[in-house]
């Protein structure tokens, strides 16, 4: 069983709250993109699930928003700090961590899901609800009459090429690297914020998450499979087309696979006395 930090105790097994697993998608506070965009401004956090985030002091930071993703929702608990956004890319999460699902919609200001998290499901947000979509594959069309808000990369000669890409706006969609943290970033930019911290980013399969341990349910992971093919050139792509003077990005883990050429590292000392 899981504390959260209102006292209250939530099962792994039980529901959101009362009531029929068929109600309506109207019954939710469902928001367009469009309504969050440019809310925001200056410094915010993305906390992740890599063990490098288990000891970030989160309540020291409770000033800067925070938004949040998958089980790192975990890190909240006990605090007084309610995520401004939770993200979850993982269609499977929910079923497969429903007690560590349930706490985010519990916790978080705002969430972003697909909306299969909610359909045929009794899931209800507190906070306000977005669901994510992807944009249209590259195309020759695509190509000529661009989209300004979706950065793409262009290439005639390799398909994997062509999904490399960063929305600056989430209402056009986002582009998947095979991590959520990815997805938070692009969502950092739409949201107007100008200086990201990453916290928990370390993508490393082997160190696990920080709040998976031996007597808990692991959820699968395919970072080692994706990091060379996917993550690394998207976050390659990003700090070369979208990391500027007015969008900076920064690294909290020492012992993140993420090399300082592409992310620079920053301590939470030189951040404290900013």
């Amino acid at each position: 069983m899981l504390l959260v930090d209102s006292g209250d105790v939530i099962s792994d097994n039980a529901p959101f709250e009362e009531g029929s697993a068929d109600r309506h998608l109207d019954a939710l506070n469902i928001h367009s993109f469009d309504d969050c965009r440019n809310i925001g401004s200056g410094p915010i956090f993305i906390i992740a699930s890599g063990p490098s985030a288990k000891n970030f002091p989160i309540e020291q930071f409770s000033h800067i928003p925070m938004i949040t993703v998958n089980g790192a929702i975990s890190a909240f608990l006990g605090t007084v700090v309610r995520p401004y956004f939770y993200v979850c890319s993982d269609k499977k999460f929910s079923t497969q961590q429903p007690a560590l699902f349930n706490i985010a919609m519990r916790l978080s200001q705002r969430t972003a899901l697909w909306q299969e998290h909610v359909e045929g499901e009794y899931i209800q947000p507190r906070g306000e609800l977005y669901f994510l979509s992807k944009p249209g594959k590259s195309s020759l069309r695509n190509y000529i009459f661009r989209n300004k808000d979706l950065v793409r990369n262009y290439s005639l000669l390799s398909a994997r090429k062509n999904s490399l890409g960063f929305s600056k706006n989430m209402s056009a969609g986002f582009f998947d690297a095979r991590t959520v943290a990815y997805v938070a970033l692009q969502l950092c930019y739409h949201l107007g914020f100008n200086e990201v911290y990453l916290v928990g980013v370390d993508l490393d399969q082997q160190s696990g998450r920080f709040y998976e341990h031996t007597n808990s349910f692991v959820s699968p992971c395919d970072i080692q499979r994706h990091l060379q093919s996917r993550i690394l050139p998207s976050l390659r792509f990003m700090a070369k087309k979208i990391i500027s003077k007015n969008f900076k990005v920064y690294n909290l883990s020492r012992s993140s696979c993420i090399s300082s050429d592409i992310i620079p590292y920053k301590d939470i000392a030189t951040i404290r006395a900013r």
